[in-house]
Parts: C-alpha cells; sequence; structure tokens
C-alpha cells in the first residue's frame, strides 16, 4: 500500500506539470482570439472546437461511422503491408540474390511520394475501400521491411556459436535465435508502419471518397467550418494514438524481456505454471501408488 501510495505521488508528479502547461496554452489561445489577437475564421477558439468535439462524438454522433470507416482501411491496409514486408524480409535475409532483386523495388516504391500514387491506385481499385486499403499497405511497407531485415541481419555472433554448440540445426537457429533478436527492430518498423498506414488512408480519403474523417474534415474545409475541421482533425490524432499505443501494447506483450519489470513477471506465471504442472504429474503418481 505504501509503495503502491509513493507510485502515484510520483506519477502525479510527472503528470501535474504537463496539465498545467496545457491548461495555460489553451487559456493564452482562448484570450488571443477573443481579443482579436489571432483572427477567428482561420483559428477558432478552443471553446468552439470543444462544442464541435461534442457535436461530433456526443450530442449528433455523426462521427463514428467515419471513425471505424477509416480505422478498418488503416488497419487492413496494415496488415496486408506489414505480411508482405516481413515475408519479403524474411527471405532476403535468407539469400542475397534475392534481396538483390527485392530492395530496389523497395526502395523505388518508397522514394514514390505517395499521393502522387493516389490517382493510380484509385484507377485500379475503384472509389470504394479498396484503394484506400491499397494505399495504405504501399505506404506503411518500407518501414517494416527495412526494419526487419535490418534486425535479421544483426545476429550476435556469441549466442549463434551458442546455438551451434547445442546441436542446432540452421532453421533452429534462424528461427529461436535470429528472429527473436529481430523482434524489437520489426516492432520499431511496425509502429512506424501503422501510423503511415493511417496518413495513406487519409490521403485516399481526401482524394475520393464518400466516407471516413478525412471526408469531414474536408467538407468542414470547404464550408470554412474551423472548429469542425480542427475536431476531425483531433479526431484522426486520436485514431494515430490508439492505433500507436496499441502496437506498443503489443510489443510489450511479446518483446517482454526487454523490460525488467515485465521479465520477472513472464518469469513469474512460468514458474506458477510450472509447479503447477509438477503438482498434478506428482498428485496423479500418488494417486497411480494407492491404486496399486
Amino acid at each position: 500500500m505504501r509503495n503502491s501510495g509513493f507510485g502515484t505521488l510520483y506519477w502525479a508528479g510527472r503528470v501535474a506539470p504537463h496539465l498545467v502547461i496545457f491548461a495555460a496554452l489553451i487559456t493564452l489561445w482562448e484570450i488571443a482570439v477573443a481579443q482579436g489577437w489571432i483572427t477567428s475564421i482561420m483559428i477558432p477558439r478552443p471553446s468552439k472546437i470543444g462544442v464541435a468535439i461534442a457535436n461530433l462524438y456526443v450530442i449528433k454522433g455523426t462521427i463514428w461511422e467515419h471513425f471505424f470507416i477509416t480505422l478498418g482501411e488503416a488497419v487492413f491496409g496494415f496488415l496486408i503491408g506489414a505480411v508482405v514486408a516481413i515475408l519479403l524480409a524474411l527471405f532476403s535475409s535468407l539469400s542475397e540474390r534475392f534481396e538483390r532483386y527485392v530492395s530496389p523495388y523497395a526502395v523505388v516504391l518508397n522514394v514514390t511520394p505517395g499521393i502522387a500514387l493516389t490517382p493510380l491506385i484509385i484507377a485500379w481499385f475503384g472509389y470504394g475501400m479498396g484503394s484506400k486499403i491499397a494505399l495504405a499497405a504501399v505506404i506503411c511497407f518500407f518501414p517494416i521491411f527495412v526494419n526487419t531485415l535490418t534486425g535479421l541481419r544483426q545476429m550476435d555472433p556469441d549466442r549463434e556459436e551458442l546455438f551451434r554448440s547445442l546441436g542446432a540445426s540452421d532453421r533452429q537457429v534462424f528461427f529461436k535465435a535470429r528472429v527473436p533478436a529481430a523482434l524489437p527492430l520489426m516492432f520499431a518498423g511496425m509502429k512506424i508502419g501503422l501510423t503511415t498506414a493511417l496518413i495513406g488512408a487519409v490521403v485516399a480519403e481526401f482524394a475520393q471518397a464518400t466516407a471516413g474523417v478525412g471526408v469531414l474534415m474536408a467538407r468542414a474545409s470547404f464550408q470554412l467550418d474551423m472548429a469542425g475541421s480542427l475536431a476531425a482533425l483531433l479526431s484522426m490524432t486520436l485514431m494515430g494514438l490508439l492505433l500507436f499505443y496499441g502496437m506498443e501494447l503489443l510489443d510489450d506483450r511479446v518483446v517482454f524481456w526487454r523490460r525488467e519489470a515485465r521479465m520477472s513477471s513472464v518469469s513469474r506465471a512460468k514458474a506458477r505454471a510450472w509447479m503447477a504442472r509438477r503438482g498434478q504429474k506428482d498428485e496423479k503418481k500418488n494417486m497411480g501408488g494407492e491404486t496399486k
């Protein structure tokens, strides 16, 4: 209980300064617009943005359908791009010849501006969700590919030598040594890729769409409703944060050995599971002995 109290005070001490600074900035912004120092047509008051957010999420509730459409486009595009990128990185790490043929195309795809590909992708995949998913997949591909390949290339020689000395095969060395060692960089690439997938989906919505948060923002901008436009923009920010911290949580669960607290928790859980299995085995042996 005492440690919990100290932990609460510690986090309160870290969060409080940020809240004070944020409140001061919002107050200064409100005063600046009210006094005419900033044109309200271009930059509305924070209070008006708050009203627009309330309309989107609570009063009218128009955001929800568009929010989940954009979220779905980003997630599906990310899954497609990530699967292709990881598979190509795996094959490239196993064969230098394969990497020589694949890497130039990956670089060309990365240096080509995504917004320039938008008209072509819309022409190929149509005006529905397919074009948004495709652009999201294309944009998120490169960071996942590069990070995964880099992680697979950075093998610790001592670790590999240890596996070899224990009689591990090439397949076991790859999947039980190289792949786990590459996971931190792989997840770093997927965090970047997930947020860029959202950018791709929104860019495609700006180009041509009938639903999505990008559509809401474009409509508000055309109507010079800057408060509604910024409310839609903040909705995109919220979506990006949800995606990023969702991947951060998955990273924490999968690559648990990088964090001491998480490592200790997993070790204790595995120890309890092992003790439970051992107790069940002992109980079965005792029951078998009594039957005899």
